[in-house]
């Protein structure tokens, strides 16, 4: 029987998952262990070798090669690992050292991209244009993030990773000149502008409040608290402007929204209609935008589609 092994990698958690087919119906196993990565990178190797043997035990199947979501992506041209905000394994050779611990063919994605895979291939893009051209993953949470998945010649769903590993990677895309500096090294990228920190940020600085941003949608309802408002309208008008330039450059069938903040219903209507003063297209914008339907499986399904 083909199985398909994924495996999630977060900062807390490790997750990994058996599949008998790519659909979410087709769960063998899911199990979760503890990453910590507070004992270095090692140990984060280890972690995920007993996570295998578990599997590997409760199943009695055995895995020909398996894939890894992980934070930062691959360096096609080194062979390790950046932009990891798990700092612990950049600059380190992490698909070879899972290959040699694991004794399987290991493939590594991003975060992104394997929720741009799995919503594109299991999930809510196949429920409304399962004959997509195109899909861009837009993770909009703590951080900025985002996936490409085209359809091949051959009709396979293939993932954009890119010549430097970093396709998709709207979220350093500068947004606001002389904006708020970011780790990247820029000022005003989409992650400083309209990450759910960066929004918390500005709503403090504005009012002199520390509030979390469901308190600020909630008073933005209200309207009754002009601080909450203009945190929001900051928020839908810099959203339109960020994901215009998605459009402009891909032109997806879908963009299937993810993270915490891609949760506000307000992106799929104001903010859309925010988008259209600067789509390249008369007004008008016939992208479809949806939300997720594979929930934080997203991650460790898309793993096992690339394994």
């Amino acid at each position: 029987m083909q199985t398909y092994w994924g495996v999630d990698l977060g900062g807390t958690k490790i997750e990994g998952v058996v599949l008998s087919a790519p659909s979410p119906d087709a769960v063998i196993i899911r199990k979760r262990i503890d990453t910590e990565a507070h004992y270095g990178y090692e140990h984060i190797v280890n972690q995920i070798g007993k996570l295998i043997q578990l599997l590997k035990a409760e199943t009695g199947l055995q895995p020909e090669k398996i894939g890894f979501c992980t934070p930062g992506t691959l360096d096609p041209a080194t062979g390790t690992m950046k932009n990891s905000n798990m700092t612990c394994i950049n600059g380190k050779p992490f698909r070879d050292d899972l290959a040699r611990a694991l004794g399987v063919p290991v493939t590594t994605t991003n975060d992104a991209n394997c929720f741009a895979l799995s919503e594109a291939t299991m999930g809510i893009v196949q429920d409304v244009v399962p004959d997509f051209r195109a899909v861009f993953g837009v993770i909009l949470g703590t951080g900025v993030g985002g996936g490409v998945v085209f359809r091949g010649y051959d009709g396979i769903p293939i993932v954009q990773a890119g010549r430097q590993g970093i396709g998709g990677e709207w979220g350093h895309n500068i947004l606001e000149e002389n904006g708020y500096p970011c780790y990247c090294g820029k000022r005003g990228c989409n992650e400083q502008v309209i990450s759910g920190p960066a929004l918390q940020r500005f709503y403090l600085e504005q009012s002199g409040e520390s509030r979390n941003l469901k308190e600020i949608l909630k008073r933005y309802y209200q309207g009754t608290d002009p601080y909450a408002t203009a945190t929001v309208e900051r928020l839908l008008e810099y959203f339109g402007r960020a994901v215009s330039t998605i459009v402009n450059m891909l032109d997806p069938d879908a963009i299937v929204l993810g993270g915490g903040v891609g949760n506000i219903d307000l992106l799929y209507t104001e903010g859309v209609e925010r988008a259209k003063k600067y789509v390249f297209n008369d007004g008008r914008l016939n992208t479809l935008f949806l939300k997720p339907k594979l929930g934080d499986s997203a991650g460790v399904f898309g793993a096992a589609l690339m394994g």
